[in-house]
């Protein structure tokens, strides 16, 4: 199945846009009557028929429509700290994104090895990654924003954040505390982990210490076994 993305989508007919339809007639090749397949990243998949091919232009129409394709059953959001190499960080949101993440945040901590980050580029990664994998929602993504910020702002759902140092509270194994269909934010710091004051600062703010178990990870290993602890939770109902 090729899977287009469209987030401005409209029906009956639509007009790919100009990179989607190079795609379409350069790439793959395809004609009049050809079939594809269009999601607008917030779980409709579209079937659609190439129905008019001019110059770069490829217009399709909508067949059939099927709503919320693979709908997960919670809602996990993932504040990480951008690594000083930023493929290791985009492999992490490539990777993330398949197996199921709804919203990144890039978060600046105390130890941040980087601050900043370009949400164009990064957003093309997501959504290429949704196009490979078949997704019908596609990952929002939110620029760098500030431990503080973040960790005192509302979440409709448990909030986690895992650490390497002493316990402030408790920590909990994230895979043994997590119940299936909970919503979830999880919090991954830097190489250098997060401060002490962070720490105590976001268990001040309701959120849960967790550990990912015995192994020393880097940033971006961790983050995608936090995602993947989470879905595998979730398929245990």
């Amino acid at each position: 199945m090729q899977l287009f993305y469209a987030p401005d989508m409209t029906l009956p007919q639509y007009k790919l846009s100009s990179e989607e339809a190079k795609h379409a007639i350069k790439v793959l090749r395809l004609g009049v009557g050809d079939m594809l397949h269009i999601t607008d990243g917030r779980g409709n998949l579209h079937h659609c028929r190439v129905t008019e091919i001019t110059n770069h232009n490829c217009t399709v129409a909508v067949e059939s429509t099927v709503a919320e394709f693979e709908k997960r059953g919670y809602n996990l959001t993932m504040a990480v700290a951008p690594t000083k190499n930023i493929d290791r960080f985009e492999w992490f949101l490539e990777k993330a994104t398949e197996i199921g993440v709804d919203t990144f945040i890039a978060l600046e901590s105390a130890h941040s090895e980087r601050r900043v980050v370009k949400p164009e580029r990064e957003e093309k990664v997501i959504t290429s990654a949704v196009k490979q994998s078949l997704k019908a929602y596609h990952p929002q993504f939110e620029d760098m924003t500030p431990f503080k910020k973040l960790v005192t702002q509302h979440f409709d759902g448990r909030k986690f954040i895992a650490h390497c140092g002493q316990a402030v509270v408790e920590k909990k194994y994230l895979a043994s505390t997590l119940l299936a269909g909970e919503n979830a934010l999880i919090l991954i710091g830097p190489e250098g982990d997060f401060s002490p004051e962070e720490v105590r600062l976001a268990v001040e703010n309701g959120f849960e210490e967790i550990t990912l178990g015995t192994q020393r990870l880097r940033t971006e290993t961790a983050a995608v076994m936090a995602v993947a602890m989470v879905a595998i939770r979730n398929s245990m109902k």
